[in-house]
């Protein structure tokens, strides 16, 4: 195993009706004026943001407020954050929403806390050194942003979808009752259902001695996202199922699942960030379209690893040739997929690039091919573009 760091700062509020919670929370983290950050119009015509604004009236914080959030969140709206929050004097970030909302947030409070150009950060030209204090009221399970180090903005300039992680930006807390997700629609619930399982799989498949307790662990939590996923697809207003998928989205991506491990490979998340990039795709939903090509190119520099994955995770019988039952547990996957009505690949995902495109998405995702990403395989630029070709 490896050493490791864990850190969770976080405080959890969890359960129902604990929403009515978040104006308290917000005054011991002793701030003076907030910025309430959302996306759609979804919190407004469900009520959620005039509780949370009541709450917040309640225990007597100043706030203003800014809407709309779309999935893969804009650079020109952390933009305008950023000048009303100097504007008002914001010591503090509420993101209400999911993990779109939540990451616009993070942006938010990066360019608060830094001089220069927010976007260096997520170009990976400076390292932010700091970011201010925020807190989440959660409503869409998937992305485990309100317990991560990370965030995902895209800059409209050239369509780049880019991450910047590090401990400042982790949430004082997070309100996370699952009653609010209640209303979304299927697509967005079982596309969040992938997303959380592949901040585990991420981790699980890699090219570490792991320890067994992580391994446990992190089998065990892509099982139960699986089971749930499926319950959700036929019964979406079920409490329980709803409050073990949004707490696995947490523990996905707070580090829990990567403790002793290399730190995982996170190919197929570079490879969507691109496709989401050029083409505004659900996050879990490309997630899946691509990561049947990326398991098949990679998995013969650790069959061992991905026939465990089959057998422990998928429930595939040992077949005693671990690039049998390898592939084996890929095809369960997708036929994972096919069942909660997600895509297996581009075409399904409603994505059908020519070569040239193939060829642009590779050059962007490789930065001009000046880096590899991937653990299990280092993957150059020309493996990029053939894992998007294969993924057809």
């Amino acid at each position: 195993m490896e050493n490791f760091n864990y850190y969770t700062p976080t405080k959890v509020v969890f359960g129902k009706e604990t929403e009515q919670q978040t104006g308290q929370l917000v005054k011991e983290c002793g701030c003076r004026k907030v910025l309430v950050h959302y996306g759609s119009g979804s919190v407004k015509k469900s009520g959620l943001l005039d509780r949370i604004c009541r709450s917040l009236d309640e225990a007597g914080v100043d706030y203003v407020t800014l809407g709309g959030v779309v999935p893969n969140p804009r650079l020109s709206l952390v933009y305008e954050g950023i000048g009303l929050c100097r504007k008002e004097n914001v010591d503090f970030i509420l993101a209400v929403g999911g993990g779109s909302v939540i990451d616009s947030a993070k942006a938010i409070g990066y360019g608060m806390a830094n001089e220069g150009d927010v976007w260096d950060f997520y170009a990976k030209k400076r390292m932010p050194q700091g970011c201010l204090p925020l807190g989440v009221v959660l409503t869409i399970a998937a992305a485990g942003s309100e317990m991560s180090n990370s965030s995902v903005i895209t800059k409209e300039e050239g369509w780049v979808k880019r991450g910047c992680n590090s401990d400042y930006v982790r949430p004082r807390f997070a309100v996370m009752n699952p009653e609010l997700t209640m209303t979304l629609p299927a697509y967005q619930t079982e596309s969040g259902c992938v997303d959380i399982m592949m901040h585990t799989m991420e981790r699980y498949l890699n090219q570490a001695e792991n320890m067994e307790l992580t391994d446990g662990i992190s089998e065990c939590l892509i099982r139960t996202v699986m089971k749930n996923a499926g319950i959700l697809l036929e019964d979406p207003r079920n409490y329980e199922a709803r409050a073990e998928v949004m707490w696995a989205g947490s523990l996905s991506h707070n580090g829990l699942t990567g403790c002793g491990t290399d730190g995982g490979d996170w190919a197929s998340h570079q490879l969507e960030h691109e496709l989401g990039g050029m083409y505004d795709v659900a996050h879990g939903a490309g997630l899946a379209a691509v990561w049947g090509s990326w398991a098949r190119y990679v998995m013969d520099a650790r069959p061992e690893r991905f026939a465990r994955f089959a057998v422990q995770v998928m429930g595939v019988k040992d077949t005693g040739d671990a690039m049998e039952t390898a592939e084996k547990g890929v095809q369960a996957m997708e036929e994972f997929y096919r069942s909660i009505q997600m895509p297996h690949s581009r075409r399904a995902l409603g994505v059908d690039p020519g070569d040239e495109e193939l060829r642009e998405l590779a050059r962007k995702c490789s930065f001009d091919g000046g880096r590899t990403i991937g653990c299990v395989k280092k993957l150059d630029q020309e493996d990029i573009y053939r894992i998007y070709q294969n993924a057809r």
